[in-house]
């Protein structure tokens, strides 16, 4: 049985402004070399066949080209202009994506994603529709209110990462849809077409390098492989 078409679209919009560094945030250098490759060699561990689509601000675009000549980058990837918003980029990312198939959706600045947790993503969605990788909270969670805050128990809530993996129908149509200030990701753009999200387990190494503390974490976590 020929096996399903397995995508994933990697997000990459980030600018250094939050990082205070001159540099968006995925050419920033880990262990050596930017970011966005360590993402990349990533999905190339679970599945040498994966089809990469990396969205880049159109501006950003020349300069990937050059740190991949300089890194000697050789991983067969597709580049494509994103949007004005991450919602846009996405959707110009799946115009990338022929046919049936399973796509993933993952931050260009997740570069330590376990491949266990990459293929846990992909087995869900081809069952379910859906994969979304999630990590129970570690620290108290209070709600605000308009008399102040109110305590909740944690164990009812969930971290939300990526990647988040869907069947490429799903994804489509949800897509489809205008943009609408409540979808801050991609699960919660699916959703509101009515189609259910299955939670899968994923990691606290699995850090969205934003912040100058960030990188120190990630120099880390390069070092021990």
């Amino acid at each position: 049985m020929a096996q399903t078409p397995e995508y994933a679209i990697i997000v990459a919009g980030g600018s250094g402004s939050r990082m205070q560094h001159d540099l968006p945030k995925q050419f920033i250098q880990v262990a050596g070399k930017p970011i966005l490759m360590h993402t990349i060699e990533r999905f190339y561990k679970y599945n040498p066949a994966v089809r990469i689509v990396v969205v880049l601000p159109q501006e950003q675009l020349n300069t990937w080209r050059s740190l991949c000549q300089k890194h000697d980058f050789r991983l067969f990837h597709m580049t494509v202009p994103g949007g004005a918003t991450r919602f846009g980029s996405v959707k110009n990312g799946l115009d990338a994506v022929m046919g049936d198939g399973l796509v993933a959706v993952h931050d260009g600045v997740r570069p330590f994603v376990e491949v266990e947790t990459i293929q846990k993503a992909y087995e869900a969605a081809a069952k379910y529709g859906s994969a979304v990788v999630a990590v129970p909270p570690k620290d108290s969670i209070r709600e605000l209110t308009e008399e102040g805050s109110h305590a909740v128990p944690r164990a009812k809530y969930k971290l939300v990462q990526t990647p988040q993996v869907f069947q490429a129908s799903i994804l489509r149509k949800a897509y489809e849809q205008p943009e609408q200030e409540h979808f801050t990701d991609d699960a919660s753009v699916v959703e509101s077409t009515g189609e259910s999200i299955t939670l899968v387990e994923g990691s606290y190494r699995n850090i969205k390098i934003t912040t100058p503390e960030d990188l120190i974490l990630a120099e880390a976590f390069a070092k021990q492989g």
